[in-house]
């Protein structure tokens, strides 16, 4: 055992305290035959640690660390994501600070490039997990763009491809025109926008004084309108159904069809037809074999398809100039004000393209049924269960994935085309066309989606395709921890290929927790300037006390958590107790004075350390890891510091304390690794607390009856100290306590505590009595369950003197609260003051109302006494 500093300092003792673990070999697994083991969810390559990335590790660290200290075979695998989009972007502005762009490199200096940039930046985040204490074998660290995934990736492509699950096909597409790639459905985001609907006239071709009345937002793209629809039950358009209208600011006629995608209600009940700009018009085209006209090239602008006058511009100024010809057109019936939701790309926020464009998918309705039945069957539980029902929503409604992307760095897609018209889908680079005998084969110039590879992350981080020991041994995974916003870009996708490649679900427990959100519960964002930098908390506070807030917040229901640096600090002043704490157990266990047998102190302290026991397990088990942290919390702090340590301070137990304090260091290691690690040390515990055992409870140490009768005392101190407190009792005074008595529980309990009272309530004597002739007078008091207690005032204060200073006190807030009453029903001042201002006014009128209610009860038991 060794002398320990005054002040806890985290950031000394985290780096020594992690660099030891890592280079010991901590964080590999046993040979224990159950095996524990949890894929972490990649991290983009590009990417700092941000709060969502130190919840999500914090929670799946726990997990780790507990498992660890249960014995089983555990394991965690880190690794990173190769991003393809944003870390081409990231690349590409470098490069653009320097006067340069990637077409200036070509495609595999380019690539090479990237790689030059992972290999400088790409162990950032992994630093960063590792500040946050993240007990990861590192050993077995993946990138999704390594030569293992990269396999895997090869082959579950060509193993779709060849039962028809992967195929090329003409769809309409989201495509975003800046980062010129197509996307899926969910890597767009829908940003609320106060638009306009624009009611177009489209003359009929046989009477161009008839007009067809057609409402739109999207004007600019009526250059490539073939059709326009009504419903085929309208009455008011039956007789044009056959008919032609011609095309606005065009010589060209189009065709009048009926189809039910017309809504009769919406508009005029018509609605022109743009089948290359539109995944509704284009199912339309399909049904009426219309032809599809893009007028919009990749980078949104308008295109050859596009009269003269507008080619060339971008979408926004083709439409303002549409809008303007058809209003001296007189092609313009009406404008009016329309709520609707743009479709952004998630990765830049610009604007999303529908187009029609060749690209490679996935038939995941094929693929679903059986992802949706593993769940159904219980074979994967989601914690909470509510949200499986998100995924489902997605599962049972589930289109085909898109997963080409116009981009080089990722993945590239294993096909290749021959001159003779062969396309060919191989693991590997084919030497020569197989039907033709040729070596010129041009290979796809597409990567793949990003997700693609990470949908293979639990298998293929193990070893797969090959059947290595690790994939025997941890596949499927234990459960996976992550936020309710992926579960249909990542956990849908996991758990369908999962099953289709190893017949068996990825992981049997889906552990979904809430987003962090700042104190307002707004999400956080750089932009908005209230994101919070875990690695700077971690250096003010340390990475315990941001572990600890982090699952202290997280909730049994998966809420969003809000997060504020006064919570933090709270963690970090619990941190500073437990050192405390620690530091007197050393000082005592040096004077090596004991009391020789355990009092009632100790017999309540153990049976309530049994029960945190079970209550920390139990909470675990079902991954509500704020109430895990909430009842640490409370036991250590209130039960075992303000209580227990107390007490032991009137005769120590060495054996309980000890057993005690090394139980609370164990029971909280999965959540503050670093202080729990350090105080086993100093107190001579031999090994490392990172693999020692996790305590179990011994039930014979369960004492409901001392528990019971220490609730009696607490309550009485409790009573006491707010007498002294409400009376304004000078700590140094003694007092002396008559306490009347129904029942001989309090009688018994009191009789055999009554040094703990003196001691935590500053009481020099104790009557205890089960009858008074008389109540005493001058004297406070209060009711407990089971008896009165009363506290003689003559000789503790000058009470005419108190009854003076709270009089005035009382006055000071009456007339405070008058002044506040009379401004905030000021018209002036509430019309012209701001919002925050009046807020203000309104906190400190409901405060002071507070102190007065205080104050005047606290008068009233004065004068009654």
């Amino acid at each position: 055992m060794t002398e320990m500093e005054k002040v806890y300092n985290p950031s000394e003792l985290e780096k020594r305290i992690y660099a030891d673990w890592e280079q010991g070999g901590y964080f590999a697994p046993s040979g224990a035959e159950k095996a524990f083991s949890l894929v972490i969810p990649p991290p983009n390559v590009t990417g700092a640690l941000h709060m969502g990335h130190a919840l999500d590790e914090t929670l799946q660290d726990i997990l780790v660390r507990w498992h660890r200290m249960l014995g089983d075979s555990t394991l965690w695998v880190p690794g990173t994501d190769h991003a393809g989009i944003a870390t081409q972007n990231v690349v590409e502005k470098k490069l653009a600070a320097e006067g340069r762009s990637r077409h200036d490199y070509g495609r595999e200096k380019f690539i090479e490039e990237v790689w030059s940039w992972k290999k400088r930046y790409g162990d950032r985040i992994t630093g960063q997990l590792r500040l946050l204490g993240a007990s990861c074998d590192w050993s077995r660290e993946r990138f999704t763009m390594d030569d293992g995934c990269s396999r895997a990736v090869r082959e579950v492509f060509v193993g779709l491809y060849q039962k028809g699950l992967i195929f090329k096909g003409l769809r309409i597409i989201n495509w975003c025109p800046r980062c010129h790639t197509a996307l899926s459905d969910v890597e767009v985001n829908y940003r609320d926008n106060a638009g306009k609907l624009w009611h177009l006239r489209y003359p009929l071709a046989g009477d161009s004084k008839r007009f067809l009345i057609v409402a739109t937002t999207r004007p600019e793209t009526l250059f490539g309108d073939t059709a326009v629809a009504v419903h085929p039950e309208d009455e008011r358009y039956r007789d044009l159904i056959g008919q032609e209208a011609l095309l606005p600011l065009t010589d060209k006629k189009i065709p009048i069809i009926a189809d039910e995608y017309a809504d009769r209600e919406f508009g005029s009940g018509a609605v022109k037809i743009t089948p290359a700009h539109d995944a509704n018009d284009y199912e339309v085209g399909r049904r009426h074999a219309l032809p599809s006209v893009t007028v919009l090239d990749a980078s949104g602008i308008m295109n050859e398809n596009a009269p003269m006058r507008y080619k060339g511009l971008t979408r926004e100024k083709a439409r303002d100039l549409v809008i303007s010809d058809l209003e001296e057109a007189k092609l313009l019936h009406s404008i009016q004000d329309y709520q609707n939701k743009l479709s952004v790309c998630y990765r830049c926020d610009t604007v999303v393209e529908p187009r029609l464009s060749p690209q490679w998918f996935v038939d995941m309705p094929r693929l679903a049924a059986p992802a949706v039945e593993a769940v159904r069957s219980g074979k994967i539980k989601f914690y909470p269960e509510r949200w499986s029902k998100v995924y489902f929503d997605w599962m049972e409604n589930i289109r085909e994935w898109c997963i080409s992307r116009q981009i080089w760095w990722g993945h590239r897609i294993p096909v290749w085309y021959c001159e003779c018209g062969e396309i060919i889908c191989a693991k590997e680079t084919p030497a020569v066309c197989p039907k033709c005998g040729s070596d010129r084969l041009r290979q796809d110039e597409d990567v793949l989606d990003t997700w693609f590879s990470s949908a293979l992350w639990p298998f293929s981080t193990l070893g797969w395709p090959q059947k290595t020991a690790d994939l025997k041994k941890y596949y499927p995974t234990s459960a996976l921890v992550t936020g309710y916003d992926i579960i249909t870009f990542w956990v849908s996708r996991m758990i369908a290929l999962g099953l289709a490649f190893m017949k068996k679900p990825p992981f049997h427990k889906v552990v979904i927790h809430g987003l962090i959100r700042d104190e307002q519960g707004k999400k956080m964002s750089k932009s908005t300037g209230n994101a919070v930098d875990p690695v700077e908390l971690i250096r003010e506070y340390g990475a315990d006390a941001l572990r600890f807030t982090l699952a202290s917040m997280a909730s049994a229901g998966g809420q969003d958590l809000k997060l504020s640096a006064h919570k933090v600090l709270a963690s970090r002043n619990f941190m500073n107790k437990l050192w405390n704490v620690a530091r007197f157990a050393l000082l005592k266990l040096a004077d090596n004075r004991f009391a020789p047998e355990k009092s009632l102190a100790d017999e309540w302290i153990l049976s309530r350390y049994q029960q945190i026991i079970n209550k920390t397990t139990d909470a675990l088990q079902k991954f509500y890891f704020g109430e895990m942290a909430q009842g640490l919390y409370d036991f250590v702090w209130s039960e075992f510091c303000d209580w227990y340590i107390e007490m032991s301070k009137l005769g120590l137990h060495k054996e309980t304390l000890l057993a005690v304090l090394n139980g609370i260091l164990r029971l909280l290691h999965p959540l503050a690794p670093f202080i729990t690690e350090e105080l086993w040390g100093r107190l001579g515990n031999a090994g490392r607390i990172i693999n020692a055992s996790w305590p179990a409870a011994d039930i014979r140490l369960i004492n409901k009856s001392r528990e019971t009768r220490m609730a009696i005392v607490i309550e009485l101190v409790k009573a006491v100290r707010n007498i002294r407190s409400e009376m304004n009792i000078a700590p140094g005074k003694k007092a002396d306590l008559i306490v009347l008595y129904s029942k001989d529980a309090v009688n018994e309990a009191l009789t055999e505590a009554k040094t703990y009272i003196q001691q935590l309530a500053g009481v020099e004597k104790i009557d205890l009595a089960a009858r008074l002739a008389a109540k005493p007078r001058n004297s406070s008091h209060a009711v407990l369950d089971g008896a009165e207690v009363f506290v003689p005032l003559d000789n503790l204060i000058d009470l005419q003197a108190e009854i003076a200073r709270l009089e005035k006190e009382k006055q000071k807030y009456e007339d405070e609260i008058s002044w506040l009453k009379k401004k905030l029903t000021n018209k002036n001042f509430i019309e012209k003051a701001p919002p925050e201002v009046i807020d203000k006014e309104r906190e400190k009128e409901k405060n002071c109302a507070e102190k007065y209610r205080i104050v005047d009860e606290q008068l009233k038991a004065l004068k009654i006494s």
